[in-house]
């Protein structure tokens, strides 16, 4: 399984991005995709999930700025960011959870930082 994320980069406080992470090698049925970040200094945190019927979690921190959604034909997932605050700063992982597996598996990270 190999997760591909892109999209991170640099921007300035109230700007957006947008990440995308493509899902390879999976030869089971995908059931949710998600997104985890990981600031400087901090514990890893989950930022938003969801699954292959279009359910989404979003987490309180980023509520009402990101949208989270899943191409499922092409077994990619996007996290639109917007009004991003300097606190948005750090790696954001994809994640993906196909049936029968034990969890989440990971991909690399991709670098987001905002600046004030």
């Amino acid at each position: 399984v190999q997760l591909q994320a892109s999209g991170g980069g640099l921007t300035q406080a109230g700007g957006s991005l947008k990440l995308s992470c493509a899902a390879s090698g999976i030869y089971s049925s995908i059931t949710a995709m998600g997104w985890y970040r990981q600031a400087p200094g901090k514990q890893r945190e989950l930022v938003a999930t969801v699954t292959n019927h279009g359910r989404t979690i979003i987490e309180d921190p980023v509520k009402g700025r990101f949208i989270i959604s899943m191409d499922n034909a092409k077994k990619t997932a996007f996290l639109q960011m917007n009004a991003l605050k300097p606190e948005d700063t750090g790696v954001y992982y994809c994640v993906v959870d196909i049936y029968g597996s034990d969890g989440w598996l990971w991909g690399q990270g991709t670098q987001v930082t905002v600046s004030s």
